[in-house]
């Protein structure tokens, strides 16, 4: 996401050259182009030079450190801006209450009825709590089947009424029943609808009014761009909502949406849908999202999405077999596995800093890792406990039974083997002390070292 607005950014800043201050004649040009990034990135204009200003009005006269360049100071003053125009901190959705009532509101085709069901799964898994998914969209039978199969594949309730017609009685009807049925929260999926449609408009209204929502929420597609924030506008002037969610974000290299929004409407986004996963749904972090904009990458999100699919107990016993030097194919198999869960490879390494950048250009699928586990899934047990015996003929027989050939069968071994050497060494405190004394040794004697 935002791979454009990042490279613009990158190419503004690399402008403010020189050491001492930065003075209106040498920020102006970086400006200038810091607010054409915005622009192109589907930014409101106003915000787009209202920001800028700020940023204007902070860097002019700043004594620049000697240990920093002047491009390093505006780095930091727009990342500080990012962060406040995307709304500061993060905020909670409401979801207290016997039961708490969540009212989705949006669009049609903007994800709406797919996030609900990502919103109850993060519920009932992080939240622990018991959701009740109501449908109310009484004008696409579509609508009411997709929740139903997003209940069942998650194992969440849905309660429907293909008979009633009016989706005020139904969204009533729902709250009643989540209360006999020990729900504590309630997840209304409304249809979607146009901003300009008045009767609709009306129907969401008297639906609000109604159930007395602890929490309405507003989906949109942010690959809209300006139109998502205009249709936010026109929404909340409506139904008064408490906070955005940004669909489809992963699909966005724009990000238009997602700085202009708070600003505009002046409500927070509070979730981004980041994938077709039902677990690929994030809260909102402006300054985590700041940081991948300017290239920074997002090292918090990355360990919680690795601390989400790894098990502690797991965990230990690895480290165990990796100190006793008895790590196999099993165990790296099984962490293949588990990586693959955290989501799209390309987005965990962007997540990384620097890394984002490097892989730009470079086209990293989801299934980059079928060849190795397609070798390592032609092994027998034994060859996966123990390497060690792969001779010529076995190599053979696994290269014929995971379409690949003796290389590349040949470079895995390799690079196990290197891995494990590494992984040893790295779970023995004194090993790990003669490697950064060896590393010290090495200083100046290469380039970059």
């Amino acid at each position: 996401m935002f791979e454009n607005l990042t490279e613009k950014f990158e190419r503004a800043f690399k402008i403010l050259k020189g050491q001492g201050q930065i003075s209106e004649i040498n920020v102006a040009e970086t400006l200038k182009e810091v607010r054409k990034a915005l622009l192109d990135a589907d930014v409101n204009f106003k915000t787009a030079k209202e920001f800028t200003q700020r940023v204007k009005d902070k860097a002019i006269g700043r004594n620049v450190l000697t240990t920093i360049s002047p491009g390093q100071l505006m780095v930091k003053i727009c990342h500080e801006e990012l962060i406040d125009l995307m709304g500061g901190n993060e905020k909670e959705i409401n979801f207290q209450g016997n039961p708490g009532i969540i009212l989705m509101s949006g669009l049609q085709g903007s994800g709406k009825t797919t996030f609900s069901g990502k919103l109850a799964n993060y519920l009932k898994n992080k939240k622990g709590k018991k959701p009740l998914l109501v449908a109310c969209d009484v004008y696409r039978p579509a609508a009411i089947n997709q929740l139903h199969v997003l209940g069942e594949q998650l194992g969440i309730e849905v309660f429907s009424d293909l008979e009633e017609k009016n989706p005020v009685k139904i969204a009533l009807e729902g709250i009643r029943h989540a209360k006999s049925n020990s729900n504590n929260v309630v997840i209304i999926d409304t249809a979607g609808r146009l901003a300009i449609d008045v009767q609709m408009m009306d129907e969401i209204e008297a639906i609000k009014k109604a159930v007395q929502p602890t929490e309405t929420l507003f989906v949109v597609d942010s690959m809209t761009g300006q139109d998502a924030v205009n249709t936010a506008k026109a929404f909340h002037e409506k139904i008064q909502f408490d906070g955005v969610v940004l669909t489809k974000l992963d699909g966005d290299t724009r990000g238009g949406a997602a700085l202009s929004i708070k600003a505009v409407v002046e409500k927070p986004i509070k979730f981004v849908g980041t994938g077709e996963k039902m677990d690929a749904i994030d809260v909102f972090y402006p300054s985590r999202m700041a940081d991948r904009i300017l290239g920074m990458g997002d090292v918090v999100t990355l360990v919680e999405k690795a601390q989400e699919h790894f098990n502690e107990e797991e965990a230990r016993k690895l480290q165990k077999k990796i100190i006793k030097d008895q790590f196999d194919f099993n165990d790296f198999l099984a962490q293949l596995q588990q990586i693959k869960k955290m989501g799209n490879m390309k987005d965990l390494m962007g997540m990384i800093p620097g890394v984002g950048k490097a892989m730009k250009d470079v086209d990293v699928q989801d299934d980059a890792f079928k060849y190795i586990e397609a070798i390592i899934q032609s092994m027998t047990p034994n060859e996966r406990a123990n390497p060690s015996i792969l001779n010529g003929s076995r190599k053979n027989r696994i290269a014929i039974g995971s379409g690949t050939n003796i290389q590349e069968v040949n470079k895995l071994l390799k690079q196990f083997d290197d891995m494990r050497k590494v992984m040893k060494m790295m779970s023995n405190p004194k090993n790990m002390m003669g490697l950064m004394n060896q590393f010290k040794g090495m200083k100046g004697k290469f380039p970059g070292v």
